[in-house]
């Protein structure tokens, strides 16, 4: 009995996946989709591939062959070689390390409590000040270079690697607004317990 039901189950299914049926728009719909993901991700990774091509060849390959040419040896590591010593860049790896950190931590620090702030307290503003968070972070990062230079020329934060940390820190206005979203899905009743268990707003 078992048997049967299961072998009358397995044609109905089956059956119903014989007559599905696509319409024509939605098969040109998928053929879109499906061409625009590889386009964009060609455009993605070709200039990837471009580079990692380009850092195996030599001067003369570089200056006779295309970008997509590949090289004759894939163990010449002579360009890595003159990278590290001649353009230092291990110490560019060092600075980017030490203003990852920096920038990570203040941005967690900062960002948290001030997300916290605007999301469980209601005070004159708060709309205002989520607006112009909200505005900043729509404004393209170019239309902003000549004016965030002047202000770190007139600060002599120029060619200074804190002067960059403390910029970076200043201008990060998404990581704020990602986190006054990530605390609007926390629900205010666990902040209610844990004040009802003694703790306060800096434990919360």
């Amino acid at each position: 009995m078992k048997k049967l039901l299961w072998m009358t189950c397995a044609a109905a299914v089956s059956t119903g996946k014989r007559r599905k049926t696509y319409s024509v728009g939605t098969v040109i719909w998928t053929i879109v989709e499906y061409v625009s993901l590889i386009f964009f991700g060609l455009c993605a990774v070709i200039p990837l591939v471009s580079c990692v091509i380009t850092a195996f060849k030599t001067e003369e390959e570089y200056k006779a062959t295309n970008v997509m040419t590949l090289p004759k040896n894939f163990l010449n590591f002579s360009n890595f070689v003159k990278a590290f010593t001649q353009a230092d860049m291990g110490r560019a790896f060092l600075n980017s390390f030490i203003v990852m950190v920096a920038v990570l931590l203040v941005s967690v620090m900062v960002g948290t409590q001030l997300a916290f702030v605007l999301n469980r307290f209601a005070f004159p503003g708060n709309g205002l000040v989520r607006s112009l968070y909200l505005f900043a972070s729509l404004l393209p990062a170019v239309a902003m270079q000549v004016t965030v230079y002047n202000v770190m020329s007139s600060l002599h934060l120029v060619n200074r690697l804190y002067g960059y940390i403390i910029m970076m820190c200043g201008t990060d206005v998404i990581s704020i607004y990602i986190f006054i979203q990530f605390m609007e899905n926390i629900p205010i009743s666990l902040d209610e317990s844990a004040i009802i268990d003694g703790a306060s707003y800096w434990q919360i």
